[in-house]
């Protein structure tokens, strides 16, 4: 998810490694805050793959600086990892399925539906599957609420995937 962040946050303007950390606390802080140890190796990657290029410069005070930008090919592969099939681990689904969706204005009305559809049949197959786990296990206290909470979790996810396929549609 770090390479979609970067090259979501590249695709709106040239920045250095900390203008990239900066823009990604303010669009997803309340999702992840990716550390620096994070996000570096992460530009380094998506050079490699000719996804973004750098430019170095020197900054008024005379210390090198490092600006990144996005290539076509990274506009690509961006639009291909808010497209990917979603992630089959429910931990990771939400957290992943809510950093897509931060991004899905990159994407037009078809293809926007086509994500709500995609992530909603994801949601309500691992909705059921919670529901049958309860219905089925006999758990104590604190697992039964961990699950009723998960439960409750996805339904307004779904919820809120059903309001964007209405708003798409109109």
């Amino acid at each position: 998810m770090i390479e979609l962040m970067i090259l979501f946050e590249l695709s709106k303007k040239v920045l250095t490694m900390y203008g990239v950390s900066k823009e990604i606390r303010n669009s997803f802080s309340v999702l992840t805050t990716p550390s620096y140890g994070t996000i570096k190796p992460a530009l380094t990657r998506l050079e490699k793959g000719g996804f973004v290029k750098t430019q170095k410069t020197m900054s008024p005070g005379g210390r090198p600086s490092v600006y990144y930008t996005i290539t076509d090919s990274g506009k690509d592969e961006l639009k291909r990892l808010i497209m990917a099939p979603p992630l089959d681990n429910p931990v990771q689904f939400l957290f992943s399925a809510r950093i897509k969706l931060s991004c899905a204005d990159l994407l037009n009305n078809n293809e926007q539906v086509q994500l709500f559809r995609q992530l909603k049949m994801k949601a309500e197959s691992i909705f059921i599957d919670t529901q049958n786990m309860l219905s089925t296990k006999e758990l104590s206290f604190y697992p039964k609420m961990v699950f009723d909470n998960l439960i409750c979790e996805y339904k307004n996810f779904i919820s809120l995937l059903e309001g964007f396929e209405h708003a798409c549609a109109h």
